[in-house]
């Protein structure tokens, strides 16, 4: 069993940044790739980002390449999701997840956090 707890929402202006974190437990780190997935008011969960244990990195589509970076501390068992230049858009709860393989279909991840929520006012 793999317990994940994010952390790190809340609420931001337009334009500023936030760190998202997710700390694991209960089986080793090393064995899953970690995603970050999101879910805004009335549409779709959407993946946002993936990476594997030796750092190899997928990010979603373009709505928020180059302003958001996941990354991951094994030794902390913690992955991360930097995001900046954050817009009203983003505004959604936000889960991290574990996976066997890297991947951007929720599907095939095994674990799941609780959620965050990130509101970005306008």
């Amino acid at each position: 069993q793999v317990q994940l707890v994010e952390s790190g929402g809340g609420l931001v202006e337009a334009g500023g940044s936030l760190t998202l974190s997710c700390a694991v437990s209960g089986r080793t780190f090393s064995d899953y790739a970690m995603g970050w997935f999101r879910q805004a008011p009335g549409k779709e969960r959407e993946f946002v980002a993936a990476i594997t244990w030796s750092g190899v990195t997928a990010t979603s589509a373009d709505s928020v390449k180059g302003r958001f970076t996941i990354s991951r501390d094994n030794d902390k068992n913690t992955v991360y999701l930097q995001m900046n230049s954050l817009k009203p858009e983003d505004t959604a709860v936000y889960w991290c997840a574990a996976a066997k393989t890297l991947t951007g279909w929720a599907p095939r991840y095994d674990y799941w956090g609780q959620g965050t929520q990130v509101t970005v006012s306008s």
